[in-house]
């Protein structure tokens, strides 16, 4: 096992959990701006918030992992949060009006993205419970 790191040395590599949020709202970020190319929100973000979601509870350090269970609904909020503010029309779920507003926008996409934030915490969840099973 010559090159295999101690779990002590590997522990000293874990990220504090605002290290850990930065690094999911980059990922998101930029699968944000890539998807708004075409003017719209679409799977590529979806699949960002939930592989940030799952990285999240993988990448902190022990102490800092429940917290990361709120990790996918606050991803999935900012995002469409500053997606409505910088770029409304983007978040245009079916049977929306065109005249909603920002706050109307965030709701329908939140709603609209309810099985993406699902998946996003089962996943989570899985992540969380997996660390405490190797910790012990």
């Amino acid at each position: 096992m010559a090159g295999m790191a101690a779990p002590a040395a590997l522990a000293q590599r874990d990220l504090t959990l605002v290290g850990a949020a930065c690094g999911a709202v980059l990922l998101i970020g930029a699968a944000a701006l890539f998807d708004l190319t075409d003017a719209r929100l679409g799977p590529l973000t979806s699949i960002a918030v939930v592989l940030a979601s799952l990285t999240v509870p993988l990448a902190v350090a022990p102490r800092q992992l429940w917290n990361t269970l709120f990790a996918p609904p606050v991803l999935l909020l900012g995002t469409l949060v500053v997606v409505a503010i910088v770029a409304p029309e983007a978040i245009a779920p079916e049977g929306m009006p065109g005249s909603a507003g920002p706050a109307g926008r965030v709701l329908a996409g939140t709603v609209a993205s309810g099985v993406t934030l699902a998946v996003a915490e089962v996943l989570a969840l899985l992540a969380i419970g997996l660390r405490r099973l190797a910790l012990r």
